[in-house]
């Protein structure tokens, strides 16, 4: 199947061509003819499978068929987990409608600039509003901004954007936006806890899931590398040289210890940055267009960098800290082995976090070897996990006893 073949505007496919967009990636072929026969759409697919595309090029296509004269009214709202994701879906939106005839205006409303001027630009008419949920909430306060006429409500990585205290703040959303419209909801994982959320956006929804989800690719090879926690750095530095690493990502699990290692590694002559979410959005732009450029080697992360960032051509994720939950492995080691090339996605693993690892293999249906590095190994016994003493029957107050007493206060 080619584009063409989707029912496409000539503008958009002479869009499409200049930037060598040739072949609907499944995801693309199976969510655009839906979305332009004004189904909702809840859609699953890995990482880097062209989520974003599906829901634009069909929005782009249904907007310039029904342009009204005089001043812009907002009929698209994207809210994405990220500023980063914003700004890469509004410039997505942006290369897309390059040769229409009137080309939409879009506004990102992102945290770390100016209200003012994201207000002001607003004002001035748009159709394409791409906010991170934070940010819009904050807009939306000011009761300066008309979406009485919005057509189209989506949530790119729905599962990140409802489990990361969004779906207190939905109902806000919910309540300011016309209740017809076409919801799309976009992510790579639909765990059961956020379907019964997501069932307030869309009662009706098409669900397309390409490939099920599934853990890992085929074409990313994982290791599992024993190291002992004060070694992680000495052992990283190590792989890089002997396995000549390039363009590598490297998770870490806080902001601190990000800052810290990426001053460290510098020290010893690596082109690293660290990227998390307390840089400017300045810094933050500036440091990912150099990795990007590979004027910098080594990006050390939190989970920021997880999700929906498009960043070609990265040879290898280190997860030098593991990651909270399965659904967090699956998305940092899908940074690597985009649009079908191989990938590298290497863990370090401690006595401390043994068992843990294991908890993800048995959720990602993966038994991967370990092994240990000369010079580096592993030392002493993984501890003994002790029993605490058995509950005394009685000594704890029953939830009535507590309710009682609160009663009684």
């Amino acid at each position: 199947m080619t584009f063409s073949s989707l029912k496409l505007s000539s503008n958009i496919l002479q869009a499409l061509n200049k930037y060598n967009f040739e072949i609907p990636t499944p995801i693309q072929e199976k969510v655009i003819p839906l979305i332009l026969d004004n189904k909702d759409i809840m859609a699953r697919a890995k990482t880097g499978s062209g989520k974003s595309a599906s829901y634009i090029l069909p929005i782009l296509e249904k907007l310039q068929k029904n342009r009204p004269q005089g001043k812009m009214k907002i009929k698209v709202l994207v809210l994405t987990p990220t500023r980063e994701l914003t700004l890469q879906i509004s410039q997505t939106f942006e290369t897309f409608c390059e040769f229409m005839t009137k080309a939409p205006k879009i506004v990102s409303l992102i945290g770390g600039e100016g209200i003012g001027d994201q207000l002001y630009d607003i004002q001035q008419g748009c159709e394409i509003l791409v906010a991170t949920s934070g940010r819009f909430l904050d807009v939306l306060s000011k009761k300066q901004m008309n979406l009485s006429h919005l057509e189209y409500f989506v949530l790119d990585e729905a599962d990140k954007m409802l489990t990361l205290g969004f779906s207190e703040e939905l109902n806000l959303v919910l309540d300011a936006i016309p209740s017809k419209r076409q919801n799309l909801l976009f992510s790579a994982t639909y765990p059961d806890k956020i379907l019964n959320i997501a069932s307030k956006i869309t009662k009706d929804a098409t669900q397309v899931s390409i490939d099920e989800v599934v853990p890992t690719v085929d074409t990313i090879t994982q290791r599992v590398i024993e190291v002992d926690q004060v070694n992680r750095g000495p052992l990283l530095r190590h792989l890089i040289k002997t396995e000549k690493l390039k363009n590598v990502l490297v998770f870490m699990a806080n902001k601190r210890a990000t800052d810290n290692i990426a001053h460290k590694f510098r020290k010893y002559g690596f082109l690293a940055e660290s990227f998390h979410g307390d840089l400017s959005q300045e810094d933050r732009t500036y440091t990912l267009r150099e990795f990007k450029d590979k004027k910098i080697n080594i990006l050390f992360a939190t989970d920021i960098a997880a999700r929906g960032l498009d960043i070609q051509n990265i040879d290898c994720v280190i997860n030098f800290d593991l990651p909270r939950s399965p659904t967090d492995y699956i998305h940092r080691i899908g940074r690597t082995a985009r649009a079908g090339k191989e990938g590298l996605g290497i863990s370090f693993v401690s006595h401390e976090n043994q068992e843990h690892f294991k908890i993800i293999e048995k959720k990602c249906k993966v038994k991967i070897k370990r092994e240990q590095i000369a010079g580096f190994e592993l030392t002493g016994e993984t501890p003994r996990k002790e029993k605490g003493p058995a509950p005394i029957k009685g000594k704890k107050k029953s939830k009535k006893d507590k309710l009682r007493e609160k009663l009684l206060k």
